[in-house]
């Protein structure tokens, strides 16, 4: 008896924490700030964020502030030559029915900043939206959820893509390194090389002008690639397993269960293509 009266009391007791905790933590969970310089010394901003809607947003401004509203840990820190901003959930998040958790958060960046960025966004949502961003080397990886990035002008842009959604409109690089394991992946108005290796999901890729060479890799999936009319390019696919399709009319062309070869225009640029099963469009 005195065991359940015992075991009764400390349910009671962890109870009554647990609530005061979440009252006091709503009742705290307006906006919280936090800040930092970027200096000449700052060459990385790093952002990882989950279960929040996130949006960049470039200003002319000389520091970096983030601004949360909703409950979850917000933390701004400078380590070494690196800008971290995280937002994490507190042990209590994991009740998602509550209407309290929903979080937004917002990023100023300055605008001026063009050195390299890395974005890792766990779940929800992260929003580029503003001016154009002008890069070192932008690195982006998305476990589920959403990412819409616009205005693009990177030297390498690089995407690690388990799950979710990625949207890109307008992508100007000297190289994009693409690794999309599941989810899907959206470009529009792509300049630049592409090194692909999909193992799953659907990448759609459309090139506003054929700078340079495409390397992709398909084990399983969809990888349509929309390329321009005048695109000079020499092309050589193989296949173990699936399909690939040109509707490029092609000189010296080369054509059966297992390959693809032939030239489009002066054949200035190397498409080569590997699929081991799925499909690969070239329109």
């Amino acid at each position: 008896m005195k065991r359940i009266v015992i075991l009764l009391l400390i349910i009671t007791g962890l109870y009554i924490i647990f609530q005061q905790s979440l009252r006091f933590d709503w009742f705290l969970a307006g906006n919280r700030e936090g800040k930092a310089a970027i200096s000449s010394d700052i060459h990385v901003i790093k952002v990882d964020v989950s279960a929040v809607n996130a949006d960049i947003i470039p200003e002319d401004r000389m520091n970096l502030k983030a601004v949360l509203d909703g409950n979850g840990k917000l933390t701004v820190k400078e380590d070494g030559d690196t800008v971290v901003v995280t937002v994490k959930k507190k042990w209590f998040d994991w009740f998602d029915w509550a209407p309290f958790t929903k979080k937004s958060l917002k990023i100023y960046a300055p605008e001026s900043y063009h050195e390299n960025m890395e974005i890792d966004l766990g779940s929800g949502n992260l929003n580029y939206s503003g001016k154009s961003m002008k890069l070192d080397e932008l690195s982006v990886g998305i476990g589920s959820g959403n990412m819409n990035l616009n205005n693009l002008t990177v030297h390498h842009f690089i995407h690690d893509g388990s799950s979710g959604n990625v949207h890109i409109n307008s992508l100007t690089t000297k190289t994009g390194s693409f690794d999309l394991s599941s989810g899907n992946l959206d470009i529009q108005h792509y300049i630049g090389k592409i090194n692909g290796d999909v193992s799953s999901g659907r990448a759609k890729i459309q090139v506003d002008k054929l700078t340079d060479s495409i390397d992709l890799d398909l084990s399983s999936g969809i990888v349509d690639l929309d390329l321009p009319n005048n695109a000079d390019f020499n092309l050589d696919g193989e296949v173990s397993s699936g399909t690939i399709s040109c509707d490029f009319p092609l000189k010296s062309k080369e054509f059966n269960r297992k390959s693809i070869k032939g030239t489009h225009g002066n054949g200035e640029h190397k498409i080569n293509l590997s699929v081991s099963s799925g499909k690969i469009d070239i329109h």
